[in-house]
């Protein structure tokens, strides 16, 4: 569970609505009908809605659901044991050929580890190996920029029309106002103006540009392990040295986790 992204989540909800309260008690609970407007509501995020649904393909703004799930998740698998399974891989591919390695990718649970290990098996040619593999990376990588890019696109486009919501506000003040009242009610019409341009900036800042980030973060550790697979993978149909594989494999890895996985001991799986 991404529980840095929860956490932050929250607190930001829970340190505004005591903002909206007063900021340092005694709390004046009674303000938070201030910043409730249906109006608002239905400019800034329906609106924000559908320039994000004209301005990607239906599948991508469909798969929302599955955005959040990923990004709410941990990654399945840490660099660490993937390493430790390239090892075993090497030595087993050393010790009996890498015709024996074809039952281990039929235990692999990841689909591109074990197209990789297949690759391989069938003697195909390293360069195509490599190429295959790395192309997939590359789709792969540039399926999730284009789910990134509709929440930044829904950050962008949220202030926006706050600031249209303000507008058609002001100009609906202004149309209205009586002259022989003078400006007795102008504050009032003119904090309703305003609140759309608050959702927009809460909408970009604590629930789109937060998601973007996420799914950012999650393709880069997701390329970070298949790349490790990439290279692990061409090493042992070269026939590398297992321990020199591993050597080779940490320096995908921050130095301060080498140390510890050097001896193997990142074995365990991939909690």
């Amino acid at each position: 569970m991404n529980i840095s992204y929860i956490i932050g989540l929250v607190l930001a909800i829970a340190v505004l609505i005591l903002g909206m309260a007063g900021g340092f008690p005694p709390y004046t609970w009674s303000q938070l009908g201030n910043f409730i407007d249906g109006a608002s509501v239905m400019i800034t995020i329906g609106c924000s809605i559908a320039i994000v649904l004209a301005s990607f393909p239906l599948k991508t703004f469909l798969s929302i659901p599955k955005h959040f799930a990923v990004m709410l998740k941990n990654v399945k698998q840490k660099p660490e044991y993937i390493i430790d399974q390239l090892v075993d891989l090497a030595q087993i591919a050393r010790k009996d050929g890498l015709l024996a390695l074809e039952e281990k990718a039929n235990e692999q649970e990841d689909p591109f580890f074990k197209q990789a290990i297949m690759l391989i098996v069938d003697a195909n040619d390293p360069d195509r190996v490599r190429a295959t593999l790395e192309n997939d990376i590359e789709c792969m990588s540039d399926r999730h920029s284009a789910a990134a890019a509709m929440y930044d696109k829904a950050s962008a486009v949220s202030p926006a029309f706050g600031m249209v919501g303000t507008l058609i506000g002001l100009i609906n003040m202004l149309k209205t106002m009586d002259p022989t009242e003078g400006s007795s009610n102008i504050g009032a019409q003119m904090s309703v103006a305003l609140i759309t341009t608050l959702y927009g900036c809460i909408l970009a800042h604590m629930v789109f540009g937060p998601v973007a980030n996420n799914l950012r973060i999650r393709d880069s550790e997701e390329v970070l392990n298949k790349m490790i697979i990439v290279e692990g993978i061409t090493c042992i149909q070269a026939g590398e040295n297992p321990k020199l594989l591993r050597e080779k494999l940490l320096t995908f890895v921050a130095q301060k986790q080498r140390e510890k996985l050097a001896d193997g001991s990142g074995k365990g799986g991939g909690e």
